[in-house]
């Protein structure tokens, strides 16, 4: 089953973003609302292929029944590590992999992976198709309109779509510009008419600075055609952004204790997936969860203070105790 042709037109996907988009947040965006389709964060073919890695990166391949449908996110730039990894995707739960082929990170982009495979089209190609050939699951790309330059996508995207990916994600910027400009919304029409020329079956998605699902809709009547809408840091301003609902300090109708009880339920499936962990001989480090905070905590009256607070904190059950101290205060 090709998941990508069973999407309804106007899908929404959560972004695959570093540190953010694991197993246990995935857990608390299926609660508030979730997409259409979920992704992995990104993980290294080869260190899937390497004995010392192995394990890291199945930690990041991890899923649960909530997550379906989901696609494994992997990135890298040896076409035998992609074949190895594709075989064995199906059996972990995925319903399609996604080469990562945008991403601007330098240290991924210095190892040749991301955004520098814009940079070595025979070898991304040879990527992509080691890939679609060792698999049943349906192979899709993710990038950028160019590594340097947004005029690159007159030649980049025509080599990703001549090779019949089963979706195609655009970040509407360059690696250079980053998250610095506005996205190149503009070129959505002549990018829908590379894919119809080239690869009409081929599913375009768009990617980049789209905030919440009143954006979405917005998009959806402006380029009809998209088959596809993802959102990427607009979940750190509101984590229900894949529903019609928004925050009180947005002038919507979510109030700050359904915040801290969503927040809350975060902590819980993080302390469960610690214990898992620690059963079988793993670490959760509690640090990272800090990074998270400003997905609850922002806007709204006190929030700045409260932050300060948590930031104190060394496991989640101080955490629970400050939120419950700020909400009797507040009353909410």
């Amino acid at each position: 089953m090709n998941i990508w042709q069973n999407l309804p037109k106007g899908f929404t996907i959560l972004a695959p973003m570093e540190g953010v988009t694991d197993v246990v947040f995935r857990q608390v965006i299926e609660r508030a609302g979730r997409p259409d389709l979920f992704y992995t964060e990104f993980t290294n073919v080869t260190s899937y292929a390497s004995e010392k890695g192995r394990h890291d990166a199945l930690e990041r391949l991890t899923v649960c029944e909530a997550d379906a449908p989901i696609i494994a996110q992997i990135w890298g730039k040896i076409p035998e590590h992609f074949a190895l990894i594709a075989r064995e995707l199906e059996g972990l739960g995925f319903q399609g992999l996604d080469i990562n082929m945008g991403c601007p990170d330098r240290h991924v982009n210095k190892a040749g992976g991301g955004a520098a495979m814009i940079r070595t089209p025979e070898l991304a190609i040879d990527c992509i198709n080691e890939a679609k050939k060792n698999t049943n699951l349906p192979v899709s790309v993710k990038t950028r309109l160019g590594f340097t330059y947004v005029d690159e996508y007159k030649d980049w995207l025509p080599i990703v779509l001549k090779q019949q990916v089963a979706n195609l994600t655009i970040h509407l910027r360059t690696r250079k510009e980053m998250s610095k400009v506005p996205v190149h919304f503009d070129l959505i029409p002549e990018i829908l008419k590379l894919r119809d020329e080239i690869a009409p079956a081929t599913r375009l998605t768009i990617n980049g600075d789209i905030l919440n699902y009143q954006h979405v809709q917005e998009l959806r009547e402006k380029y009809p055609e998209v088959d596809g809408f993802m959102i990427g840091r607009g979940i750190f301003s509101n984590p229900y952004c894949f529903t019609n609902r928004r925050p009180v300090s947005q002038e919507g109708d979510i109030s700050v204790l359904e915040l801290m009880n969503l927040f809350k339920y975060h902590l819980d499936c993080f302390d469960a997936r610690k214990k898992a962990l620690e059963v079988a001989g793993s670490r959760y480090p509690f640090e990272p969860l800090k990074r998270m905070f400003k997905v609850y905590i922002n806007s709204f009256d006190g929030a700045s203070d409260l932050r300060v607070k948590l930031m104190d904190c060394k496991n989640t059950d101080e955490i629970r105790l400050v939120i419950d101290e700020f909400l009797g205060k507040v009353g909410s």
